[in-house]
């Protein structure tokens, strides 16, 4: 018996909308009451769950930061806590990088208007909030260097954190590849993105 995932929260589907909206016609080219209708409120009731749409902003690209890192450090764990109920042993670096490009694809595949917020509308947030991404992603990718140093002890830590954020660049490129119907469906999308992370970190 599957479980069913639960419903969205109303916050987190203004959240979906806003961050749809933004990505499609610019953060300044959306309004309160558009983000509303799209969930079928009014754009004042908005303001019974976020303050104004900087608050939506700061909370999709603050959000996504943090849950990025979390789900990196989560996989780092489990993989080292199944290594270790088997073997007593840390898992092999290799098998940390497979769970941490398979966990960064999902997220690319499945939160492409988010790259594009990032990308686009990073310099809307308040320097607090900017300065927070920034410390995020930090720590995100030095998670990344550490695994790929483990696997590759002969490349330097400017060469692991080089070729690190080239992976990203190359994974977060989903929302270049135009609309879904256009694509060769999620499971081939992935497998293409997992070899050319794979041969892109094989060429250190």
């Amino acid at each position: 018996m599957t479980t069913q995932a639960p419903a969205p929260t109303r916050r987190e589907q203004i959240l979906a909308e806003a961050a749809r909206l933004f990505a499609e016609r610019g953060f300044h080219g959306v309004g309160v009451d558009e983000i509303g209708a799209a969930v079928g409120i009014s754009g004042p009731g908005l303001y019974r769950h976020f303050a104004g749409k900087d608050a939506m902003l700061a909370e999709l690209l603050v959000g996504i930061s943090e849950r990025l890192l979390a789900g990196g450090k989560q996989r780092v764990a489990q993989a080292n806590r199944s290594a270790g109920s088997a073997t007593e042993a840390a898992a092999e670096p290799a098998a940390v990088l497979d769970s941490l490009i398979d966990g960064h694809i999902d997220f690319a595949l499945d939160d492409r208007p988010l790259i594009t917020l990032h990308d686009r509308e990073l310099g809307q947030l308040r320097e607090s909030d900017r300065k927070l991404v920034r410390q995020l992603q930090r720590q995100y990718v030095e998670l990344w260097v550490d695994v790929v140093r483990a696997l590759r002890p002969d490349a330097s830590e400017g060469q692991a954190r080089a070729a690190v954020h080239a992976v990203f660049g190359l994974l977060n490129s989903t929302p270049h590849l135009g609309s879904a119907p256009s694509l060769p469906g999620r499971a081939a999308t992935a497998a293409l993105l997992r070899r050319l992370a794979h041969g892109a970190l094989g060429a250190l």
